[in-house]
């Protein structure tokens, strides 16, 4: 059995070592992984203006006017939208509000309920 190393994908360390049965594990921070299975890849997480995470579903509120094109005013701030779903993009809260139909969102521009 040759002796080699794999680097730690947690903390990067060179000095990963086989246990045998596939797994390796970590001589600086003794995490345990197996190199032939993907790791968990964390999709971007959508954070609302005070770094809630969001996620299909949640209820927001607005926190400022936000012009709307085509509609003779504004949506105004405090409105409560529920049963937002998470999109890609810059507006990537989509959601319907009362009295303006289905919208994009930005998360900046609204907190978790």
């Amino acid at each position: 059995m040759p002796n080699t190393t794999t680097p730690c994908p947690k903390c990067a360390s060179p000095y990963g070592y086989s246990l045998g049965n596939a797994i390796y594990a970590c001589t600086e921070c003794f995490h345990e992984w197996n190199p032939e299975e993907k790791p968990e890849e964390e999709g971007a997480k959508v954070v609302d203006v005070n770094g809630n995470v969001l996620a299909d579903g949640d209820s927001v509120i607005v926190i400022k006017d936000l012009p709307v094109k085509g509609a003779p005013k504004p949506v105004k701030a405090g409105t409560k939208v529920k049963n937002i779903r998470l999109g890609e993009g810059d507006h990537n809260i989509d959601c319907k509000i009362d009295g303006f139909g289905s919208m994009g969102l930005k998360s900046e521009f609204v907190r978790k309920a």
